[in-house]
């Protein structure tokens, strides 16, 4: 006989799960002594919000859901934020939540909630273990829905008074995906539609890939000669210097890729839903009539034609696709690899970084240093804010594996991410970008790297404002600055605070030096650039957004 408690922990076990990411409560204690004789690590986070970030990132990084444990009312709402990058990012995710003893239900308990309710509309399931002798079969059935078709997040509630009464309940093995392949008939008409074509364009995206896969979809664009272009925050699916790379379809996207898309006369669209970011707007393609044929591939049936009418839809996972399209007797056409090649002499001069910014740091060039001195293996990991764009247009990404980032657009995100990363990869140099504003959502979780030794590099832009809102504001409201500006602490300092290492870059000649001082630290350590106001995106001043801004 075991404790609910023992199951749960034995249940994760049987799982794989090596890592679990939470806030100790009350209300899972039962837990918590149990993992106590486990080999399963209990990362102890500072914030239920930062431990669903960190037990997601693992998800995008191993394709097997990342745990969080959060204890009841308040631990589970903070930990929405996490959740809900899981949902919009088609993550795997399980998370468990302790819950008041079964007999108090209804009664607005003790920091009662209802979990169906609060987390219904963004998850794939949740549910409440209401005896001991089920937690296996809850538990096994929580990871096959976790990465079944569409990944996303589940939620597991658990009374109190179910952890700590006995069950003799056997474990269930581990759970693995189901995969989904297309049909003979389905590779036969997309040779069809391939055959057809005269300005082809693949597009890959989503979730449920693989190093292999990904693999896979090198050679068989090489096969054929095929343009490929990647969604927003998902770059790292194809190499950015192969001649093949055309860019990525996200925010702030090349006019020259957008132009392609909108020429392209056949879109395989592998992977991903097209949702509003790579969409612009839902206005790249029609709806529901896309205005050109549409290959639609993607594990989730409930995604094809919900908003796009496919001329070819298949429920597949990315990998058992090419595996089955490999052999197709497609011939490539001669156009086919001249467009290739002028969308990737547009995409290398769209992602040359700019010469000059104003102010005394040059982000350009430390970005053009960070490419030349970090090995292909480097994971970057970052959250949400004009920042981001010097990562995600001037970097350039070579392997899979080495960015997680938040499609849903998470502020916050990039620390929790890249401690994950790092204790998922402790022999790999992981940086983590963040704004100003975008840290200070999460920066207490530093505390956690310090905590478990994970020697992430984290480079806080600093422009003292919520520079995405501000560039809306400036634009909408020239001049009108509103609950936009921030005043900061010293965040080198806050670093040693905590016993890391800390560096502050207030021009580009220090940068260098000061990224080698905190990697051979050999401790998490956060370096402070102080990035001018002016300098707010890439491509246009502070006071050229606001000139050109609408009058009021």
């Amino acid at each position: 006989m075991k404790t609910g408690g023992q199951l749960v922990v034995e249940a994760l076990e049987a799982q794989g799960v090596r890592r679990v990411f939470g806030v100790p409560g009350e209300s899972y204690l039962a837990v918590l002594d149990a993992l106590h004789d486990s080999p399963i690590e209990m990362v102890v986070c500072r914030h239920e919000g930062g431990a669903a970030m960190m037990a997601e990132a693992q998800g995008k990084l191993t394709g097997r859901p990342g745990v969080c444990l959060v204890t009841r009312g308040p631990g589970a709402t903070n930990a929405a934020s996490g959740i809900h990058v899981a949902q919009q990012d088609e993550t795997p995710l399980v998370v468990l939540v302790g819950q008041i003893e079964r007999g108090m239900r209804g009664r607005d308990a003790f920091q009662e909630v209802d979990y169906g309710k609060l987390f219904g509309g963004m998850c794939k399931w949740v549910a409440e273990i209401d005896s001991a002798e089920r937690v296996p079969e809850m538990i096994s059935r929580a990871f096959h829905t976790a990465m079944a078709g569409r990944p996303g997040p589940v939620v597991l509630a658990l009374p109190e008074d179910t952890l700590t009464e006995t069950a003799d309940a056997a474990v269930a093995p581990q759970a693995e995906p189901v995969e989904s392949a297309p049909t003979q008939g389905q590779l036969k008409a997309f040779a069809e539609l391939l055959a057809k074509a005269e300005r082809p364009l693949l597009v890959a995206g989503g979730s449920r890939w693989t190093k292999e896969s990904a693999s896979a979809l090198k050679t068989f664009a090489e096969r054929l000669s095929l343009p490929v272009a990647v969604t927003f925050r998902r770059q790292m699916l194809f190499d950015h210097a192969h001649p093949l790379y055309a860019g990525d379809i996200g925010l702030g996207i090349n006019p020259k890729l957008t132009a392609l898309v909108k020429d392209s006369d056949l879109v395989i669209l592998l992977g991903d839903r097209f949702s509003e970011v790579p969409s612009q707007s839902y206005g790249l393609l029609g709806i529901p009539d896309p205005g050109k044929a549409i290959v639609h591939v993607h594990p989730g049936a409930e995604e094809i034609g919900r908003v796009y009418r496919p001329a070819l839809g298949v429920v597949a996972t990315p990998g058992a696709f090419l595996e089955a399209a490999a052999g197709l007797a497609v011939v490539a056409q001669p156009a086919w690899a001249a467009r290739a090649e002028a969308a990737h002499a547009a995409y290398l001069a769209w992602s040359t970084p700019p010469e000059a910014i104003p102010g005394a740091v040059q982000m350009g060039r430390i970005m053009s240093w960070l490419d030349e001195r970090l090995a292909d293996d480097a994971v970057f990991t970052n959250g949400a804010g004009n920042y981001a764009t010097w990562i995600h247009r001037f970097h350039r990404f070579r392997r899979f594996g080495t960015q997680v980032a938040p499609v849903c657009g998470s502020m916050g995100y990039g620390l929790p991410a890249a401690i994950a990363a790092k204790l998922e990869n402790r022999t790999r140099d992981v940086l983590c970008f963040a704004g100003d504003g975008c840290f200070q959502m999460t920066g207490l979780e530093f505390g956690t790297a310090v905590q478990e030794g994970a020697a992430v590099i984290v480079l806080v832009v600093d422009n003292g404002m919520y520079g995405t809102i501000r560039m809306h504001q400036e634009r909408e409201y020239p001049g009108r600055v509103s609950g936009t500006q921030l005043q900061n602490p010293d965040f080198a300092a806050f670093a040693r605070a905590y016993g890391g290492h800390g560096e502050t870059v207030e021009t580009t000649e220090q940068f260098a030096p000061a990224f080698e001082r905190a990697r051979a630290s050999g401790l998490p350590a956060i370096i402070h650039v102080k990035l001018d106001p002016e300098a707010l995106t890439p491509g246009r001043t502070l006071s050229e957004i606001r000139a050109g801004g609408k009058s009021k």
